[in-house]
């Protein structure tokens, strides 16, 4: 069956538009409730958002959905997605629910959906709700009496906040640390800033006055230079930027500098491993990061293990062959033995600890490698499939060639844009340009075609 509500990361797209219209939401409800739910047992769905305007309209019509099933609802509010699959288990609810277009504008909303045990619903779990949703569900509804209650939770926010401050060793303060902490106007706004108050650092907010409509707006994880303007303004010894949903971070050093995601897992995995609390015997991260992270925990005895692009593939892999670290070098960082799903809180608490364990300085102890030249471009298609080419092919075979075995090439099928994306990394930067251009010349006259 083809999927055609849920891509790679839930539900998403413009608010008011298909597929994120309140009517779907609505039949999401209904739908995952009707799964979950279990006869002789009050069950329940714990329901947070982000900041964005449209958060109102679909939360209310997830509601009508999962009550009209029988479940009983606990609405969060605004809390970073981390928190809702942490709420979910710790509040023991059958679903949880993060209403979020992560780091996207805010006219753009989705749905992610959590399992019990505060896991991302499998893509299997996803199909028979999109099953569902296009059938006619009426007559597995609750019956009159069985209809479900809704009602919000005050105060559980502190309850995500003492789970963060918890993956720190109780020995470790913040204290004498100047932070700047960029909320994106999102989801974390309250939670991070407080978290890191109460573990004593000196911290100052940046983008924490969230109006429905600025999220991620030139701020956040996917917009560093206030941030790095505002580490130099006030001599800060760290900044920290989470995007709009808090489920990623980056990471800003003394200098303005930016830390990112391979070299935070770097940090962490080098970490971890001296302590003995690695496991897996490496790291696991996509296809997308840098060289550099793989020769720099080659040289620590570790291995790292590459997935396709998406978080939920890191978590799998992560899950079936036993590795505790995982993340992506836009700064998802999955660490298992705290959570299910990335958390830029509690990775960022990882990096300070070390921070403070070492008296090194953020410049120093976050560069373990020097990236190896990288470069991305992208060829938008209109139609077809231009790789099939043999003039593109030949291109390919000749640009391998080139790259060697000191370097990677990576060509694919963008899974969200009709996009092709080419990337190609190694020691020269030189042949890493001309490999990557090389195959955009042969691919751009087909794009049209």
């Amino acid at each position: 069956m083809m999927r055609k509500y849920f891509g790679t990361d839930g539900v998403r797209g413009q608010a008011n538009s298909f597929p994120m219209l309140p009517e779907i939401a609505m039949k999401i409800g209904m739908a995952a409730g009707i799964l979950f739910r279990h006869l002789g047992h009050r069950n329940r769905v714990v329901v947070g958002k982000d900041t964005r305007l449209s958060g109102y309209m679909l939360e209310n019509a997830l509601v009508a959905g999962f009550t009209s099933a029988g479940i009983d609802v606990f609405l969060l509010g605004p809390v970073p997605t981390p928190a809702v699959a942490m709420l979910c288990r710790s509040l023991r609810a059958d679903i949880g629910v993060m209403i979020s277009a992560s780091h996207n504008l805010f006219y753009d909303n989705g749905i992610k959906l959590f399992g019990p045990d505060g896991y991302k619903l499998s893509n299997e779990f996803e199909l028979r709700i999109e099953k569902l949703i296009e059938s006619d569900m009426t007559a597995q509804l609750a019956g009159r009496c069985n209809v479900g209650r809704a009602k919000r939770v005050e105060g559980d926010i502190y309850r995500y906040i003492e789970y963060a401050k918890r993956t720190m060793p109780r020995s470790i303060t913040l204290e004498g640390l100047r932070i700047v902490i960029d909320c994106a106007n999102g989801a974390a706004y309250k939670a991070a800033p407080l978290a890191l108050r109460e573990l004593d650092a000196e911290v100052i907010t940046i983008n924490d006055k969230p109006n429905g409509m600025n999220i991620n707006e030139s701020c956040g994880s996917t917009h560093l230079i206030p941030l790095m303007e505002k580490v130099h303004e006030v001599r800060a010894d760290v900044g920290i930027a989470l995007d709009g949903d808090g489920d990623r971070v980056l990471m800003i050093d003394e200098n303005g500098t930016i830390i990112d995601g391979d070299q935070l897992m770097a940090v962490i995995g080098e970490s971890w491993h001296r302590r003995g609390k690695l496991q897996g015997g490496g790291v696991v991260a996509t296809v997308m990061s840098n060289l550099g992270l793989e020769r720099f925990l080659g040289s620590q005895g570790l291995t790292l293990a590459r997935r396709r692009v998406g978080d939920r593939y890191v978590v799998e892999h992560m899950r079936t062959h036993g590795f505790n670290v995982g993340g992506e070098q836009s700064g998802h960082i999955v660490l298992s033995d705290f959570g299910t799903t990335g958390d830029g809180l509690v990775s960022a608490l990882q990096i300070l600890c070390c921070l403070k364990e070492t008296g090194l300085p953020m410049s120093d102890l976050c560069h373990k490698f020097d990236p190896v030249p990288q470069l991305l471009k992208n060829i938008r298609i209109s139609k077809g499939n231009p790789l099939e080419s043999e003039k593109v092919r030949k291109a390919i075979k000749q640009a391998k060639r080139m790259i060697g075995k000191k370097g990677r090439l990576l060509i694919r099928l963008s899974g969200t844009e009709p996009l092709i994306r080419i990337m190609a990394e190694g020691d020269d930067r030189n042949i890493v340009e001309r490999v990557v251009d090389d195959i955009v010349d042969a691919i751009a006259p087909l794009g049209d075609a």
